[in-house]
């Protein structure tokens, strides 16, 4: 358990530090559109936009893992780490290996990419995101 929390803790650093080197909006000039900064080019302003939106997304990225790797140190914390939230079944050490952070096994995260996540009705069955199957 000590190489796992050593690793998510590392992987946890490695992200946070990327996001730091990434940098954040300074001010609102850099959130402002960037076809209002006088570019005399259309394309300029195009490729500008470009490269500012592939920021946010890779931003949202790595926000998005940091918060994964906080939840699986809480999940190690209290000795749920390595089991799936979905089925309760345990997750594959080769997965885990991959992707310390990951909260489903293969088959759970299968499911869910193809039909969403299933909430289990009263009687067992199941419903995807809140619509009951029809007959």
């Amino acid at each position: 358990m000590d190489a796992i929390r050593k690793k998510l803790e590392q992987e946890l650093r490695s992200a946070t530090a990327r996001l730091r080197q990434m940098g954040g909006a300074d001010s609102l000039d850099e959130l402002r559109p960037v076809g209002d900064t006088g570019f005399a080019d259309e394309v300029d302003i195009i490729q500008a936009n470009e490269w500012r939106e592939i920021g946010f997304a890779t931003r949202e990225l790595l926000v998005d893992r940091m918060n994964k790797l906080s939840s699986a140190l809480e999940r190690l914390e209290a000795d749920d780490y390595g089991t799936c939230v979905e089925c309760g079944e345990a997750i594959a050490p080769a997965r885990l290996r991959v992707m310390p952070e990951v909260e489903t096994c293969v088959r759970c995260q299968d499911r869910i990419e193809r039909y969403g996540r299933q909430a289990e009705t009263g009687d067992g069955a199941a419903v995807e995101a809140g619509v009951a199957e029809e007959d």
